[in-house]
């Protein structure tokens, strides 16, 4: 039974290959992207040094966009993992400003403009397209309850827009939610088989390329993309905000440290410089909940994976970083400290404010405690004009006790698949390590969604979900091969 189980699992998914018949329209279609390129090209390169940022990143956008299209409705397994791959990068070239504290200028029209928000909108159309055509065919889509858990909270932020002013900021917030729940409904289709978890492993660690040698060249150069909150300057990277970067370091780092034993010694010396770079970078964000999150994710990965000496280094590191990382002891010292700078909460006691916020945020629920007020509504009507800083006070507030509900159940089989796939894989292997950090992964979403605004952070969530599918796949796979180190270690 085992065998056959094995043969099934392994069996190549239906070739993505266009037909004879449509390839001399496959070939007109390239050569017609090929001339919007060059236009787009041209305009674009007209416009450089120009006020109007839009003028330089739409025309390329819109070619990208086209030319991606064309991917997606060919080699959509390829389009998938090129997705991956970029999307860690396209922040750099966003056109609206950060989505928290600025509703007067950060519309939902000038958010739907970014190249993140428009591929996002690609990838949903192309993948509900792709969806119906693997069920046309007759196969069998996977399903699990994880994926129940975020199609039903999609459907409550849906449902939520219906109350939202202004709506179309809602809808906006509805499709970033559920591009995250494509992300994770295509990946478990996908993976079918040990060789396409890693290809999608590899896309999602490509994804670092980019982001750290960027922000490596800013440093080299003595002027590191960063914002100035409080009296803190913090490192960015190629994202709006800190937090974003710092988020997107945690999983990354987390699964980083899981999967860093199950690999061969040249993967894992080209591992390490990143991990040790991306703790870096993580500590110069200065995000407390994030760096909070990487601590005990990476602990919970130790215990996982039983190995005590990743936690007596990893103490021996965090009191040198507390020692040398400017800032750091100071950034924490603001939960509790008693002096309060008017309009910079980040600068006082800001454990004090979250909870007064928080007070102030509860009784908006009462409008609608049912379906909510509307997704990223809260930010429109607080005077702060801040997101929760909870995602399950979020959750309740805006999608009401529904969304509520299946957010929590979406946390729940976060960490329910990550535990079974710990149980049904054996120790050392790749597997583990996969199922190891994914544990650790959704551990730190967990933390992070209690003290910052986690559920709508589409850059960090597309590589959480990636890992969760890979976890999923172990877990489906019962027991991993006592012998699975050979795919990296040959």
């Amino acid at each position: 039974m085992s065998s056959l189980t094995t043969a099934r699992e392994s069996a190549p998914a239906p070739s993505e290959e266009p037909s004879g018949r449509g390839r001399i329209g496959s070939r007109l279609a390239l050569a017609l992207l090929a001339v919007v390129a060059c236009s787009a090209a041209i305009i674009s390169g007209m416009s450089v040094g120009g006020d109007d940022k839009r003028f330089v990143v739409i025309p390329l956008a819109t070619a990208v966009g086209l030319a991606l299209a064309a991917l997606a409705f060919t080699r959509y397994s390829v389009f998938v993992l090129f997705l991956l791959g970029v999307r860690a990068s396209l922040d750099l070239f966003k056109l609206s400003g950060p989505s928290a504290g600025n509703t007067a200028t950060n519309s939902a029209a000038a958010r739907g403009l970014d190249p993140a928000s428009l591929l996002s909108m690609l990838f949903i159309v192309a993948s509900v397209l792709w969806l119906l055509a693997q069920y046309s065919s007759g196969r069998r889509l996977r399903g699990s309850p994880l994926r129940t858990a975020l199609i039903v909270f999609v459907a409550a932020g849906a449902v939520s827009v219906i109350g939202a002013t202004p709506p179309e900021a809602a809808l906006l917030e509805t499709a970033r939610i559920l591009s995250v729940v494509m992300m994770f409904v295509v990946l478990e289709q996908i993976i079918r088989d040990r060789d396409s978890m890693l290809k999608v492993l590899y896309a999602a660690y490509a994804s670092m390329l980019f982001p750290l040698a960027y922000t490596l060249f800013g440093m080299a150069a003595g002027d590191p993309a960063s914002e100035v909150k409080g009296s803190f300057t913090r490192l960015t990277g190629p994202f709006a905000q800190s937090n974003t970067f710092a988020r997107y370091l945690t999983f990354m780092i987390i699964f980083g440290v899981a999967i860093y034993p199950t690999l061969s010694r040249r993967l894992r010396w080209a591992l390490l410089p990143v991990l040790g770079v991306s703790s870096v970078f993580l500590l110069l964000t200065l995000t407390r909940s994030a760096i909070l999150a990487t601590v005990v994710g990476i602990i919970v990965v130790a215990l996982a994976q039983r190995r005590s000496k990743l936690i007596v280094g990893f103490a021996a590191s965090a009191l040198l970083a507390a020692a040398l990382v400017p800032g750091l002891t100071a950034r924490f010292a603001t939960l509790t400290a008693e002096e309060q700078v008017a309009g910079r909460p980040e600068t006082g006691n800001s454990l004090q404010w979250r909870i007064n916020y928080w007070t102030k945020v509860l009784p908006l629920a009462n409008q609608n405690p049912v379906t909510g007020i509307g997704l990223n509504m809260t930010q429109y009507q607080t005077s702060a004009a801040k997101q929760p800083h909870n995602d399950f006070i979020r959750a309740y507030v805006e999608t009401g006790l529904v969304g509520l509900a299946a957010y929590v159940m979406v946390h729940f089989f976060l960490l329910r698949n990550a535990v079974l796939a710990v149980q049904r894989s054996a120790r050392g292997t790749l597997e583990n390590g996969v199922a190891a950090g994914a544990l650790g992964c959704a551990v730190a979403f967990l933390i992070g969604s209690l003290g910052s605004n986690m559920m709508s952070n589409v850059v960090s969530l597309w590589y959480l979900v990636a890992f969760s599918a890979a976890a999923a796949y172990v877990a489906r796979s019962r027991a991993a091969d006592p012998f699975g180190r050979w795919n990296l270690r040959q």
